[in-house]
């Protein structure tokens, strides 16, 4: 495995001669780096055996949203949050992806067409489903949007969750699909909708498409049996990095060499690339500061909380029995495996540190002050 800081420190200085970086991606390139080396700044534990005392400095994670290294634990946080809104029934993933006529566009007015392409969605489907004959109301739906294909190509779609019922909030009736039918939307009507509206919104934020766009739009509906399935599916890549770093392979002065499992054949595959394009092909699917890549919509929304209290009476699924929330894994000692207690936080890194080799347990601590806080690592 070869750890992607290592990449940007042997890599960095070439890609910032050669691209022009955006200021989102330059902090994701400096937290990258960072992230668990002696370039961070360090918290140090001492152990909570009376008898072992053993003290560790351990780097901190940087945070980011697409480094490989973090936010597993937001991961499962956030799958637990939806899991409690699920609703009893059959959900279905429905995916929406942007022609690769639009991509440049995409890539040079990311806030405009990344929201656009989320809120045509969404009013795609609300659209179809007040017009099907056994819905005739407002659906819920959580949206996610991904900006990268298996290979870390420039491709924007959106994925939405969303139950087989909905909610006519005018005569306050649930409706939902009937048991064992599992077709929701034609895709090809969704497809052609979806293209008006999004064309349309481009226009009215001042964007002009090209002139030349395919007819037919590539949208995939599909039914699952529950819920679970597609908020784990989401949540997965919600929270990580775009490539783990057990698929970079090879790094030497030709380039880096990484793998992906191939979506059609579902066979792996490898490919190798200069250092520079490597960093580019990653650093692409950085959003800019306060684009949410994550969206509810419709009774899912978080401004429908008095009618999630009601829909949560009668047909949210309740989990039984109710799993615990995930905690924070404890950092144990490696002397004696007590739990071992944070007693100094955000110390900076050594002026002297020059290098992003990762730091190890095995470093001899600073001397501990202040004291004992009281929380696990």
């Amino acid at each position: 495995m070869i750890a992607l800081s290592r990449v940007i420190e042997r890599f960095e200085a070439d890609y910032l001669a050669q691209c022009q970086p955006l200021p989102s991606q330059r902090q994701a390139l400096a937290a990258f780096k960072r992230c668990r080396t002696a370039l961070a700044a360090t918290f140090t534990a001492r152990c909570s055996n009376d008898n072992c005392h053993a003290l560790r400095v351990v780097p901190h994670s940087c945070g980011h949203r697409l480094c490989p290294h973090c936010q597993h634990f937001d991961s499962q946080r956030w799958i637990e949050r939806q899991r409690r809104q699920l609703v009893a029934g059959a959900y279905f993933l429905v995916t929406f992806t942007l022609p690769a006529e639009l991509r440049a566009l995409a890539w040079t007015h990311q806030r405009i067409v990344y929201a656009a392409l989320m809120d045509c969605a969404w009013q795609t489907l609300r659209e179809f489903s007040l017009n099907h004959r056994h819905l005739r109301g407002t659906p819920g739906a959580v949206a996610v949007l991904h900006t990268h294909s298996r290979a870390l190509e420039l491709h924007p779609h959106v994925h939405l969750a969303l139950p087989a019922a909905a909610l006519d909030e005018a005569r306050r009736l649930w409706r939902a699909l009937p048991a064992g039918q599992g077709y929701l939307f034609n895709h090809k009507a969704l497809a052609k909708v979806f293209r008006g509206k999004l064309l349309d919104a481009l226009k009215a934020c001042g964007l002009q498409p090209p002139v030349v766009l395919p007819e037919r739009w590539v949208v995939d509906c599909k039914r699952l049996d529950h819920g679970d399935s597609a908020i784990v599916y989401l949540g997965r890549y919600l929270y990580r990095g775009v490539i783990q770093e057990r698929d970079i392979l090879r790094l030497d002065d030709s380039g880096v060499t990484y793998r992906w499992r191939d979506s059609k054949t579902g066979q792996l595959r490898q490919r190798t690339v200069g250092g520079v394009e490597f960093l580019r092909l990653v650093l692409q699917h950085v959003l800019p500061k306060g684009l949410r890549r994550a969206r509810s919509y419709g009774f899912l929304h978080p401004n429908a909380r008095r009618l999630a209290a009601l829909l949560k009476l009668l047909v949210f699924k309740t989990v039984s029995p109710q799993s615990p929330p995930a905690e924070r894994a404890t950092l144990r000692c490696s002397c004696c495996g007590a739990p071992m207690r944070i007693v100094l936080r955000r110390t900076p890194p050594p002026r002297a540190a020059t290098c992003s080799t990762p730091m190890t347990s095995s470093a001899p601590p600073p001397p501990a002050t202040g004291g004992p806080i009281g929380a696990q690592a």
